[in-house]
């Protein structure tokens, strides 16, 4: 059952952006090392799991198994893609931000 995204919580959209960045080639560590690599942040891979988890149920993600590598002993990742619809809650949450940032005065942004 797809249910419809009109939020999400900060950490979930954070993990969205990065599945965006890396274009398809999304997978768990990866995404906790962007995360770390970005923000400075340490993200758990459980976190991210089930983050990911949460946004395929929304629909703004789809994942599958990729093949075997020889670096990983054989085993497959997880690979992690951002759905159209993903991409467009993206877009439309970077341009109600921008929306409001652009109506704060400069005055009161220099008081920071």
């Amino acid at each position: 059952m797809k249910v419809e995204a009109k939020t999400l919580g900060e950490f979930e959209e954070l993990v969205l952006l990065i599945v965006a960045l890396k274009n398809g080639d999304a997978y768990g560590l990866d995404i906790c090392n962007e995360i770390q690599e970005q923000t400075d942040r340490v993200a758990t891979i459980g976190a991210v799991h089930a983050t990911v988890a949460r946004l395929e149920k929304k629909g703004l993600v789809v994942t599958h198994m990729g093949e075997p590598t020889n670096e990983r002993g054989g085993r497959r990742k997880r690979l992690i893609r951002a759905t159209k619809s993903g991409m467009s809650f993206l877009v439309k949450s970077r341009d109600e931000k921008v929306k409001l940032w652009g109506q704060i005065p400069e005055l009161t942004l220099s008081k920071i």
